[in-house]
């Protein structure tokens, strides 16, 4: 059965809003999640494909973008941006967690202290 728009917004509200300072907004007509100022994911359809958009880093992009279910996030993607297409495979949530997290801990890097409450 595929997930609906609401079902993965409503999963990823309940990772994303309990990372320290998350906020959830709307860019572009999108619903997204920020903390500290800075955008980490976004959830979006483009060219009729719903998908979660989070940075990996430039370092480890490529990796993501071997996997056929990514694709080089646009107009962003180039500063280590990459989307996730939701209904190319069974989601997985706990990788869908790992990637949200870790887009987190990128673009709205938290004290050390911080990050360890948290991850406990």
């Amino acid at each position: 059965m595929r997930v609906t728009e609401e079902q993965v917004l409503s999963r990823m509200r309940k990772i994303c809003l309990t990372l320290p300072g998350t906020e959830e907004i709307r860019t572009y007509g999108h619903p997204g999640f920020k903390a500290q100022g800075r955008i980490y994911a976004v959830l979006e359809e483009y060219k009729g494909e719903l998908s979660i958009v989070v940075k990996v880093g430039t370092g480890t992009q490529d990796l993501f973008l071997a996997d056929s279910r990514f694709y080089l996030t646009p107009y962003i993607g180039r500063q280590g941006w990459v989307s996730l297409k939701v209904h190319a495979a069974p989601v997985d949530w706990r990788e869908i967690r790992e990637l949200l997290t870790g887009s987190y801990e990128l673009a709205a890097p938290v004290r050390k202290g911080a990050a360890t409450k948290r991850l406990s």
